[in-house]
């Protein structure tokens, strides 16, 4: 944290890492926004944005750091937003949002405090749908977590997004995610997990200090006896996601192991936590839109991290080749869940079933339903939908026919790729 401290006071560096992290932030807010925000009868909407790690605002080059980024794409979505329901001609939506910074630093809360001014000065001249009220805490963020949660009970804030950059991998409690997730309903924390670290120590065959490293993690001795076995080679991205996925993922519905795709090695995880499979999806699609930034280790259809290497390891980085990849596998993965549940299931069910388990675009996944000679969509007035941009939640996906591909009882040994061990 002094380094922290000294860097924000003579003026930060922006890394590219940061640069690429902040540039899927930054989408996804103004997707956030314009997806909770497209019922006609809606008039207004609350949410609130804590970010924990948040430094001072700009860094050395000028460039907004992450409190200014909330701030310039909640106003830019916000007259999106309003400009498309003057079209449709409905009436404008009124979002109050109240942005809560926090930093250990006090040279970078005040930096920030300067930064912001200016920018909110001006989004209440410009911007008079947009609501913002900021307050700033100077602790470590464990220390503040209880006075965040009082401004959050009594504002009564059900929307919550947590940005969670932390300088490391132990800043944050495990317990802290948990309560965050049981806590609000709608909230989703954007989650930085360091990598470098573990592999420093695996670098230095360290087994028992990286253990006491993730030791905050659940993670146990039987899991870092597997990193070391696959530390030479690519699968060790994979291992990781796996023993990543499985520390994290009673903490939320919906948890993304993704790492930040750096040319010059991992760096770490920016991992998205939501309880609403919308979140997951929004969020899906945003890394297929940054194609070069984010990368997955694994399968590209459904149960992502149920791989083989032998058979189908490959880094998967969101781009054209992933996705046609992950097409062929959708093509054999979604009839064989649906079978799962016998022969039909409604999309709401099965969008509530994928979206922890597959990295596709959501385009992908509707177009692998349609296209596939095995199933039907079914809309609610017992029609079926024949182009995959029209599927919707209150469908039904169902079987056409039964075939030996699909049997009447699953066999035990069948794997997540439909081969027998």
């Amino acid at each position: 944290m002094v380094e922290k401290r000294y860097e924000w006071a003579e003026g930060a560096k922006l890394e590219e890492h940061s640069r690429r992290k902040h540039k899927i932030l930054r989408e996804y807010v103004f997707d956030y926004l314009s997806v909770r925000c497209k019922l006609p009868q809606q008039e207004r909407f609350r949410l609130a944005i804590v970010d924990g790690f948040s430094g001072g605002g700009r860094y050395q080059c000028g460039t907004a750091g992450s409190p200014l980024i909330f701030m310039e794409e909640l106003k830019r979505a916000v007259e999106a937003v309003n400009t498309e329901r003057t079209v449709q001609s409905l009436g404008p939506i009124e979002v109050e949002c109240l942005l809560i910074f926090n930093d250990a630093s006090r040279d970078a809360i005040e930096l920030l405090k300067r930064n912001v001014a200016p920018v909110q000065a001006e989004i209440e001249q410009t911007c008079p749908k947009l609501h913002l009220r900021a307050e700033y805490l100077n602790e470590f963020f464990e220390d503040a977590y209880p006075k965040i949660k009082g401004f959050l009970d009594q504002g009564r804030y059900r929307n919550v997004l947590f940005n969670l950059d932390q300088c490391g991998d132990v800043h944050v409690d495990k317990n802290t995610i948990i309560d965050i997730m049981r806590s609000y309903r709608s909230a989703e924390i954007f989650y930085t997990f360091m990598i470098s670290p573990l592999l420093a120590f695996l670098q230095k065959n360290q087994p028992e200090k990286l253990q006491e490293r993730l030791n905050h993690l659940g993670v146990t001795s039987t899991d870092i006896d597997a990193l070391n076995g696959v530390m030479s080679n690519k699968d060790w991205l994979g291992t990781a996601e796996n023993i990543v996925f499985d520390a994290f993922g009673a903490c939320a519905f919906y948890v993304s192991p993704f790492s930040i795709n750096n040319p010059d090695g991992w760096r770490y995880w920016l991992i998205h936590f939501a309880n609403i499979y919308r979140a997951r999806q929004v969020y899906n699609n945003i890394l297929h839109d940054n194609s070069s930034l984010q990368a997955h280790f694994g399968r590209s259809g459904l149960h992502m991290l149920s791989y083989d290497p032998r058979h189908d390891g490959m880094l998967y980085l969101f781009d054209d080749t992933g996705r046609a990849s992950a097409k062929d596998q959708l093509l054999a993965d979604i009839p064989r869940l649906v079978t799962e549940s016998g022969d039909a299931m409604s999309v709401m069910d099965f969008y509530e079933s994928i979206y922890n388990i597959t990295p596709a675009h959501a385009d992908d996944v509707h177009a692998a339903i349609i296209e596939n000679p095995d199933l039907e969509v079914i809309t609610p007035a017992g029609g079926e939908r024949r182009k995959a941009s029209t599927i919707a939640v209150n469908d039904v996906i169902k079987l056409e026919r039964q075939t030996s591909f699909f049997p009447m009882f699953l066999r035990a040994g069948n794997t997540a790729s439909g081969e027998e061990e």
